[in-house]
């Protein structure tokens, strides 16, 4: 398997770790760390069930792969996840000396490593980086999208039952 085809196998993985925090009502956003070809940690987006403004796809799969590796740092890991990290899921990122970062589709308004700021390039921080954005970008955004679209309509369906008009 070349990078690109091994990239695009663990965003699949992440895609159907997002289909899960879909299914549970919350925004879908899924991710797993990767280290010597192995999975080690998932997570997946669980703030409004978890009543935890932490619980991102990101930090739950950090957690969950410090666990399982015993170490809070995780050198030589990829994180894949299928939207571009917030500040504080960077922030944590790079406190777990995660290696490599792949997501799939940009956030225009909070995306911190392309987006909205570009945080890994900032020159203070004490840990580099790798990042690849755009890994089955579409289908990653399509997920988002789609999630959003019928958020809004159940939004309008509610507003019409309770004023009323059919």
């Amino acid at each position: 398997m070349t990078g690109n085809e091994e990239d695009e196998a663990w965003m699949s993985r992440a895609l159907q770790l997002a289909g899960q925090a879909g299914a549970a009502g919350e925004v879908p956003v899924g991710a797993v760390v990767v280290l010597d070809g192995k999975e080690i940690g998932t997570g997946f987006n669980a703030p409004i069930s978890g009543c935890d403004p932490t619980a991102h796809a990101e930090i739950r799969a950090l957690r969950d792969a410090a666990a399982r590796v015993g170490n809070y740092r995780l050198p030589g890991a990829t994180l894949y996840v299928t939207l571009e990290p917030c500040t504080m899921c960077v922030g944590a990122i790079v406190h777990s000396r995660i290696s490599r970062l792949v997501y799939g589709a940009a956030e225009p308004k909070a995306g911190a490593v392309a987006s909205a700021r570009q945080t890994l390039n900032e020159p203070h921080l004490n840990w580099r980086v790798e990042s690849v954005g755009g890994v089955l970008a579409d289908q990653c955004s399509h997920v988002i999208s789609e999630f959003f679209t019928r958020r809004r309509a159940d939004i309008r369906r509610r507003r019409q039952l309770f004023s009323g008009k059919e």
